[in-house]
């Protein structure tokens, strides 16, 4: 039996079994026309062709139709009887049958009916479909000698006499042999084989071993398989051959007859270079021929049939004759032939397959014995590597299941570029013969079938092209779980992809893998986000997850964020998580403290799981309701400290002024105090109304230690009003009065103070504004150039003036030095004391120093508000420099100005030097007392 694969053809070892026209058991057997069947003849060979619609993926049996009845064409028996089969890519079957083979009904070696049953038995065998094909050839133009080289046999045949033989044996007894086909009553005796030494044996035993010998009624003929043991290889002009010779002895009408017969079949002489196949044959066929000899025709084929000149022309065949040989040339690729797919080392490689004929006829010089020379020889050529071609692109060409006609008319593949935004690999793998499955596909972490993978949403798709070959096309989801990410870069994803497709070649199914490693980038991380709010006591934050997910590490400060801090009311879901945590928890931290509220922040951001990018980030900063200082009735008074994050302080070492006063609780973060008025070195002012009592948290000073940055200091008081007990404010909010004046490229900083006496030692500071001062009191300010080490520089006090309100520009206003000098229409003089060098001051030209008293504003006898604000126009000005105006020096005038006097009103004043720059005091309260 024959089975027919997919895409190839096989022999089935099995003995001979005739069926008498009968169907196997349990089998149904349908009869059907010859369509998809075409037989005709070719010289002296009958061949029938199978399409391959007929065949691929059933078991094909053969048979010969013997009359009545069937013989199952076995691989040897067919061998020995002159039937060969062969199968192209596709599945398209062409049989092959000697006119002078077995069971071939042969009418006087002129008509020959050959009949075939093609049986086909589904895969189950529940079915088989039958087909009875015969074929009439008629064949006259024998040759006295005719060889045949088919691609399992070698045949030779011989006329032989009808009327007086020739070589007569003598005393050689009758021997019963099986009769001819004709029913002659004459028949084989013996054959004698020389390989090179004799070898002699009855019909019957040459036919057990293989050979096949009759005789019809005008010739004899004899059949080999190739490699038998009386077969033997010889070279001829660098061309291996395989060759029997044998003598056959046959009882003709006249008596015993001998007749020496050689066959000679080549199995090399191929040649590919260049992409061309040349097929050389020996033109003198030494086992076959003599020295003289004429060829009188050659002719050269495909597939048992001969091409005319425009046939092969058309093709590109050529057929030549050298010295030595004839030589056929055809272009690997030719349409006559095809590819084949090999996996030699688990590798994929293709060889071309084409069958060319070769047919001759010549003559011995001086006789009229022909010899008709025909070789039908299957041509591989050797494996070549196929890389196979990855691409991530779409495809072109005729698509399975749709239709679609392809572009591509090589075996490439037809490229267009992916569009990672479709968030999809597209590879296409090629090109592959028709002869190759995808059995499966191993992804990162699973080995998956063709059908799995589709199942999953993985689009495994084949694709057919018209040159013959085809692709694997596989569409992958980025998202899918097979699939690698990675962040080089803190917006852009890479994905990674690696597989291996599984191949089998069919149908001796050899195994090959390709592995393919993908990778595509895109710029489409979604990063999280945060909100925060603030109510009376807690922090509440929320996140929502960007592209990655919950793929991050969320800081609170410098810990990290775990769902086990359950202090931190910590939920989460697939889209968000939020998070409450309490200001006072040890992460946040605490800024400003005020009489009555608390501000703290939360430093709040999400890093990357590897590289530690900040995704996200939320500084929040909300003030909540404290109270620092409380006032009893009984002359109790508590205060409450608090770290905040600009002063290292530690709480515990805080005390009041008297610094054997200290906290009564302390931790890391606070300190509370409780203490009678008259104690801790509480200070108490008597006013008409009401009295205050003042304290200061501090820590105390220590000349032997280095103190540098900012220290702690809060000052509090209690106001006592009669019978009513009330905590005024104080700020602890640094006031910072830094105007600048331009020398060349650099800045200079300068500051205004407030000292508390006249010996310019003790200033107020920033947390003791509003400072109180009583009218007619004096006020002593110091205005200094900060951190220039040029003695050159002289600080000069431009104008000075009061306002009621912040503002500098605010209504009304007092001058209080103008151009300079002291206003002359205040009737309170301003006073300008001298700047000497001491430890303090380095270069007293950077300072000015003077005093005013204290007024306040009125309006028809009225006091308009008991609070002034103080500004100065400085400039900073070269100490040697002769030039006008002000950098002439402190109170230089101009001469039309020395009798300057003039009734001047309290007014708004202008600024209009853009040289100038500006300072101004904290608030001066007027108080009475």
């Amino acid at each position: 039996m024959w089975r027919l694969g997919n895409i190839s053809l096989l022999w089935n070892l099995m003995a001979a079994v005739i069926f008498l026209g009968q169907a196997r058991p349990n089998m149904k057997v349908n009869s059907q026309s010859s369509s998809g069947i075409h037989s005709d003849c070719v010289g002296n060979l009958m061949r029938l062709s199978l399409d391959k619609a007929l065949a691929v993926g059933n078991e094909l049996e053969v048979a010969a139709i013997n009359g009545t009845q069937y013989i199952v064409l076995t691989p040897n028996l067919a061998a020995q009887c002159g039937y060969s089969m062969e199968s192209d890519l596709w599945g398209n079957t062409r049989i092959y049958s000697s006119l002078l083979g077995c069971y071939v009904d042969n009418k006087e070696d002129q008509t020959f009916n050959v009949g075939l049953r093609l049986r086909m038995y589904s895969p189950t065998q529940s079915d088989v479909v039958t087909h009875d094909v015969t074929q009439t050839c008629s064949y006259t133009r024998w040759a006295s000698r005719e060889i045949l080289c088919d691609r399992n046999y070698m045949e030779v045949s011989h006329h032989i006499a009808t009327s007086e033989a020739k070589g007569q044996a003598q005393d050689v007894k009758w021997i019963d042999t099986i009769p001819d086909d004709s029913g002659a009553e004459h028949g084989i005796w013996k054959l004698t084989f020389y390989t090179p030494e004799p070898v002699s044996m009855v019909l019957r035993e040459a036919e057990q071993a293989g050979y096949g010998a009759m005789l019809t009624s005008t010739r004899l003929v004899m059949r080999s398989p190739y490699n038998t043991a009386e077969t033997y290889s010889e070279d001829v002009d660098g061309v291996s051959m395989e060759v029997f010779r044998v003598s056959a002895y046959y009882k003709a009408p006249l008596g015993l007859s001998v007749v020496n017969l050689a066959a000679a079949c080549p199995t090399g002489g191929v040649l590919v270079l260049n992409d061309v196949i040349s097929w050389h044959v020996p033109r003198r066929l030494k086992p076959l021929v003599d020295d003289s000899f004429e060829i009188l025709e050659k002719h050269m084929g495909i597939n048992g049939k001969r091409l005319d000149r425009s046939q092969m022309a058309s093709r590109g065949y050529t057929l030549s004759t050298t010295e030595f040989h004839i030589v056929i040339e055809i272009p690997v690729g030719s349409p006559d032939g095809y590819y084949k797919s090999h996996a030699p080392d688990y590798q994929y490689h293709i060889a071309y397959i084409v069958e060319p004929m070769l047919e001759v006829l010549w003559r011995t010089t001086g006789t009229q014995d022909d010899t008709r020379y025909k070789v039908l020889f299957p041509i591989t050529t050797p494996l070549v590597l196929q890389p196979l071609h990855v691409q991530e692109s779409k495809l072109s060409g005729r698509r399975q299941n749709h239709g679609l006609v392809g572009k591509c008319n090589k075996p490439v593949l037809c490229p267009s570029d992916t569009v990672p935004e479709a968030r999809v690999f597209s590879v296409v793998l090629g090109p592959l013969l028709h002869d190759v499955v995808l059995r499966n596909i191993t992804f990162l972490t699973k080995v998956l079938t063709v059908e799995e993978s589709n199942a999953r949403g993985f689009t495994v798709q084949e694709h057919l092209y018209s040159n013959g070959t085809k692709s694997i096309s596989v569409l992958v989801p980025f998202d899918a779980d097979i699939v690698l990410k990675d962040n080089p870069e803190l917006l852009v994803t890479t994905y990674f992809l690696s597989l291996v497709f599984g191949f089998m070649i069919i149908p001796e199914e050899a195994p090959f893998a390709h592995p393919v490693e993908l990778q595509a980038s895109l710029q489409d991380v979604e990063l999280p986000t945060i909100t925060g709010t603030c109510d009376q006591n807690q922090f509440y934050i929320s996140v929502k997850y960007g592209s990655q997910g919950n793929n991050l590490k969320a800081m609170v400060g410098h810990q990290q964020l775990t769902p086990e801090m359950a202090d931190y009311q910590f939920q989460e879901n697939g889209t968000h998580f939020s998070l409450v945590l309490p200001y006072t928890a040890k992460d946040t931290t605490f800024e400003l403290i005020t009489s009555d509220s608390l501000r703290a922040s939360v430093d709040f951001f999400l890093l990357h799981t590897s590289n530690d990018w900040v995704l996200a980030d939320l500084f929040l900063t909300c003030n909540f309701p404290l109270t620092t200082t409380q006032c009893y009735p009984n002359g109790t008074m508590t205060a409450t400290a608090v770290k905040v994050d600009s002063v290292a302080d530690i709480p515990s070492r805080l005390t009041l002024k008297d610094q054997s006063c200290k906290p009564a609780y302390s931790d890391d973060r606070f300190a509370y105090f409780s203490f009678s008025v008259a104690s801790c070195g509480t200070k108490r002012t008597f006013f008409d109304h009401y009295m205050l009592y003042e304290n200061e948290i501090a820590l105390p000073y220590n000349k032997k230690a280095s103190q540098v940055g900012p220290q702690y200091r809060q000052t509090i008081s209690c106001y006592y009003v009669v019978n009513e007990t009330q905590t005024v404010g104080f700020s602890s909010k640094p006031r910072l009065f830094e105007p600048t004046a331009e020398i060349g490229s650099g800045q200079l900083m300068v500051q205004m103070r407030l000292a508390q006496d006249s010996l310019y030692e003790l200033f107020y500071q920033a947390e003791d504004y509003p400072v109180v001062k009583y009218l007619r009191q004096p006020l002593y300010f110091e205005v200094e150039l900060l951190e220039s080490t040029d003695p050159n520089l002289e600080l000069i006090l431009e104008n000075c003036w009061a306002t009621l309100d912040e503002d500098q520009t605010s209504l009304p206003s007092w001058d209080i030095i103008v151009d300079s000098c002291e206003n002359p229409d205040d009737s309170y003089v301003t006073i300008f004391h001298p700047v000497v060098s001491d430890a303090r001051v380095l270069d007293p030209s950077h300072i000015k120093r003077f005093s005013m008293k204290m007024f306040t504003f009125t309006k028809d006898e009225e006091v308009l508000k008991d609070e002034i604000f103080v500004h100065c126009d400085v400039e900073i000005c070269d100490a040697h420099s002769q030039a006008d105006g002000s950098c002439r020096g402190q109170c230089v005038k101009p001469a039309h100005q020395m009798n300057y006097r003039q009734e001047r009103k309290r007014v708004q004043r202008g600024i209009d030097s853009t040289n100038q720059r500006q300072i101004s005091s904290g608030p001066i309260v007027l108080t009475s007392g």
